[in-house]
C-alpha cells in the first residue's frame, strides 16, 4: 500500500479521535507511533491489521470506519480540490468518477487506486463499482460520496453494497442544488503579505 494511504488513514484516526487512539493502534499493530513515510511502499497487511485494530479499539464495524475516513479524506482541503474538479455540481462530479484514478496518477505516479465504473441508470440514478486489490474502497467511496454531496450542497441517497465479488454504490440523486453548499474556487485563495 502506497505510504500516502497509510498516512491518510493514520492523520483520520488520529485527528478524529485522538493521539491516544493511534498510539494504540500503533502499539496493537507493531508500528512505530510516528507513522508513514509518505512516499514509500508498505505491505498490505500492514494497512490491513491497522484498519482492523482501530475498529477493534472503537467497537465499529470495519465498513462504518472506512466511510468515515471516506468522508474525512473529501474534507482534507487538496483532495478536496483535487475531487471538485470533477465538475461544478454534484451531477458532473458523479459523470466523472471514472477519471479519478487517473487525476490522481498526475499526482503521484505510482499511487495505486482502485477501478471506479460508474453506471448512469436514468433519472438521477447511477451505480458505481469499486475493485480494487484490498476490500473496503467501497465503504471509502461511499462516504466520499456523502461527504461530497454535502460540500455540493446536493440532495442524494447513498447506499453501499459488498456481495462479496464487487463492492457498489447506488447513488439516487434527489436535487442537485438542494443547499448552497460550500464555496469553492479554481484559483487558490491569495495569502495577504506581513506588513514589512
Amino acid at each position: 500500500m502506497h505510504g500516502l494511504i497509510n498516512k491518510s488513514i493514520q492523520c483520520f484516526l488520529r485527528d478524529s479521535y485522538g493521539t491516544a487512539l493511534w498510539e494504540a493502534v500503533a502499539r496493537e499493530t507493531g508500528l512505530d507511533t510516528v507513522g508513514f513515510e509518505a512516499m514509500l511502499h508498505y505491505d498490505d497487511a500492514v494497512t490491513e491489521r491497522m484498519i482492523g485494530a482501530a475498529a477493534a479499539l472503537k467497537n465499529r464495524p470495519r465498513a462504518a470506519l472506512l466511510e468515515d475516513l471516506g468522508a474525512y479524506l473529501a474534507s482534507v482541503e487538496g483532495l478536496r480540490r483535487l475531487l471538485r474538479f470533477g465538475g461544478g455540481d454534484y451531477w458532473d462530479f458523479l459523470r466523472s468518477l471514472d477519471e479519478l484514478p487517473g487525476r490522481s496518477l498526475m499526482a503521484l505516479v505510482d499511487l495505486e487506486l482502485p477501478e471506479l465504473d460508474l453506471r448512469e441508470d436514468g433519472g438521477g440514478h447511477f451505480s458505481l463499482v469499486v475493485s480494487g486489490k484490498v476490500p473496503g474502497w467501497g465503504a471509502v467511496m461511499a462516504g466520499l460520496l456523502r461527504a461530497m454531496a454535502d460540500d455540493y450542497g446536493a440532495l442524494a441517497v447513498i447506499e453501499w453494497e459488498d456481495s462479496g465479488r464487487e463492492e457498489r454504490i447506488d447513488v439516487t440523486l434527489l436535487e442537485a442544488r438542494y443547499t448552497d453548499g460550500r464555496s469553492f474556487e479554481l484559483a487558490r485563495p491569495q495569502r495577504e503579505e506581513a506588513p514589512a
